[in-house]
């Protein structure tokens, strides 16, 4: 296997880096560190400098951390936002959303490319929204659940689509195959709810500042088993992972409060600090640049893709906005989940190796889901006004109907 030493060094280089540029503008402006990593892998990349070009290494690396990523998001999923009001009116608007994507690629790429098109535009990055929410402290107020429950069908429905709609087959053995799936996934988080914990537990807590490290090893299986069993189904790998954090989320759920939040603190260490960097940097690094630079109609494109997921995925959203939301917050909530990328990535690589997409349109849309992590979160959270800590809705009704 060809391998570069500079280019890991480098990619590992800007994955430090990143976190100091976004502490050093954090005075003037807040941008998330995943801008400071895709900008950084740009620019290093084939379409700028040419210091790093795509590797096998590099792109195993990758992928696991985007798996980690889906991991990660189905870990922090609080299953009762999912409930009554929030979680029905999430899945609603999301479904508006898939339809008006569809519609809105066949007007764009009439044929196969739309359903591509329109899975791109329904999603929601729920993995770069939980560390803006978590270091606000928003995660337990009613505007951080209702985006929570919006992220949470913005990223496991498009995964569904993918494995519907993408795997290949016909929609009669793809819905089979997939139904297989859940099959197995119920019947393991059915298990993961009402298995004993108690000895678990012990083992975890036992090896927590071990070389045994029991929690991260079989969070590590857990993930494995079910990545491998989305590929032998030839489905998303990323279904499996987002239902792996699931299945550990109710593992743990009884666990001591100190040795959860140890264990959790462990996963993003190995996830933010590891695999999920070289993800961001490896998408930045294989941006196809010159596919905007050299057509212009092309490049047109990134700012319609950059408007139609506010339009096409933000405005849904609205939805699951808190119940008794000021404008401001409601407009937050549209920005917040019009912000896409992880899943833009994943969907528009499957219809270029499928021959659905062309390059330059999935070009266009990465870098509107690139634009959209650094434009969004920044717009959304300033319509809320970050730094208003005294002010709180009133808790969200979840068993309203």
């Amino acid at each position: 296997m060809p391998l570069s030493d500079s280019a890991f060094l480098l990619v590992a280089a800007i994955a430090v880096l990143a976190p100091l540029l976004a502490r050093g503008v954090s005075r003037v402006v807040r941008v998330p560190i995943v801008v400071f990593e895709l900008v950084l892998g740009i620019l290093v990349g084939p379409a700028v400098l040419g210091w790093v070009t795509p590797d096998r290494l590099i792109e195993w690396f990758a992928d696991l951390g985007l798996a980690v990523l889906f991991f990660m998001a189905g870990n922090e999923i609080d299953a009762r936002v999912l409930r009554g009001r929030t979680g029905a009116r999430a899945s609603i608007g999301w479904v508006i959303s898939l339809g008006a994507g569809i519609l809105a690629g066949f007007l764009l790429a009439p044929g196969p490319a739309a359903v591509v098109i329109g899975i791109a535009l329904c999603s929601t990055a729920l993995g770069t929204l939980l560390p803006i929410l978590r270091d606000d402290q928003l995660l337990d107020t009613p505007f951080g659940r209702s985006l929570m429950a919006i992220g949470a069908v913005g990223e496991f429905g498009p995964l569904v689509a993918i494995s519907l709609f993408m795997s290949g087959r016909s929609i009669g053995p793809a819905t089979i195959v997939l139904l297989a799936f859940v099959a197995v996934a119920a019947g393991a988080l059915l298990l993961a709810m009402r298995m004993p914990h108690g000895s678990l537990h012990r083992v975890v807590t036992a090896t927590l500042h071990t070389s045994g490290q029991f929690a991260v090893r079989t969070i590590m299986l857990i993930l494995g088993a079910l990545v491998a069993l989305s590929l032998f189904l030839d489905l998303d790998m990323l279904l499996g992972a987002f239902v792996a954090g699931l299945i550990w989320q109710l593992i743990m759920r009884n666990a001591p409060e100190g040795d959860r939040h140890q264990v959790e603190s462990k996963i993003e260490a190995v996830g933010f600090g590891v695999f999920v960097p070289v993800f961001f940097i490896y998408t930045g690094i294989t941006f196809d640049l010159d596919a905007l630079v050299t057509d212009p109609s092309v490049a047109v494109l990134v700012p319609v893709f950059l408007v139609a997921l506010l339009v096409i995925r933000g405005l849904p959203s609205l939805l699951a906005a808190p119940l008794g939301a000021s404008p401001r917050e409601r407009a937050a909530v549209a920005f917040l989940g019009a912000t896409g990328l992880p899943v833009i990535v994943a969907v528009t690589g499957i219809g270029v190796s499928e021959e659905i997409l062309t390059t330059g349109m999935a070009s266009a849309l990465v870098g509107a889901g690139m634009l959209s992590v650094l434009l969004y979160p920044l717009i959304g959270m300033a319509l809320r006004g970050i730094h208003d800590e005294g002010r709180h809705l009133p808790p969200v009704q979840e068993d309203a109907a």
